[in-house]
């Protein structure tokens, strides 16, 4: 299973920062190590941590960083760190800049929770499909780039699993699952912390049950219908 994803937030605004911050713990499998409000504090705190974020959340207007100066620093002293933007900045100057400075995405303010919270489990789902190959071919590459399958053979389930079982998919309900509690987690919860609809969350825990790598309880609780939960095996 993949480590967790450590995040280190750069935003000025405390009540942002804040946001932010809860915004990412509702997220499963990621960890904000810190909050910086400037440029300064921001670089002290990468040179002088033993554990470097793997994702930074950037703001374009800090006080002491003109324009994408800081964005220019990290690329340069720490490129193995990948940077997703949260701005107001609009130009499309900027906008191109980041593109070719290869952030993860770029989000405007205020931002939507829906997207956020996809922009994070896409790229969670990246470092799963990496993790666990050596090679990728072009569906992974699709998947990775796109968030599709775009391939003229998209109409078949790759990796000879069933149609309508994706295997990037399959992969982050099966982390999903692994970092559940004793108790399981229902179709709804692995949705929500997956990315994915509650129907297709438990289409993917029945093929996992059907596949014997987990297994279905029921779970009565004090009034009305007992819940199905699901368990990793």
């Amino acid at each position: 299973m993949i480590k967790t994803i450590r995040v280190l937030i750069v935003e000025d605004d405390f009540r942002v920062a804040q946001i932010n911050r809860q915004l990412i713990e509702q997220i499963t499998g990621f960890q904000v190590l810190a909050e910086m409000k400037t440029a300064e504090e921001s670089l002290t705190f990468l040179q002088q941590t033993e554990q470097l974020p793997d994702l930074i959340l950037l703001d374009v207007y800090i006080p002491d960083s003109p324009g994408l100066e800081l964005f220019r620093r990290l690329r340069s002293d720490f490129p193995a760190i990948d940077i997703v933007f949260v701005t107001a900045a609009k130009e499309t100057a900027t906008v191109e800049e980041a593109l070719h400075g290869g952030v993860v995405d770029y989000l405007l303010k205020p931002v939507d929770f829906d997207r956020f919270h996809k922009t994070f489990t896409r790229y969670r789902a990246r470092k799963i499909l990496l993790a666990s190959k050596e090679e990728v071919n072009q569906e992974d590459l699709d998947r990775l780039l796109y968030g599709i399958d775009v391939s003229p053979s998209s109409a078949a389930a790759p990796d000879g699993l069933p149609k309508g079982i994706d295997q990037l998919t399959l992969e982050r309900i099966e982390d999903v699952l692994t970092s559940s509690s004793a108790d399981g987690m229902n179709a709804i919860d692995v949705g929500q912390a997956a990315g994915v609809s509650r129907s297709t969350a438990r289409r993917y825990l029945e093929f996992l049950v059907s596949a014997e790598k987990a297994k279905a309880q029921l779970h009565y609780g004090d009034v009305g219908r007992p819940e199905r939960t699901y368990l990793k095996i």
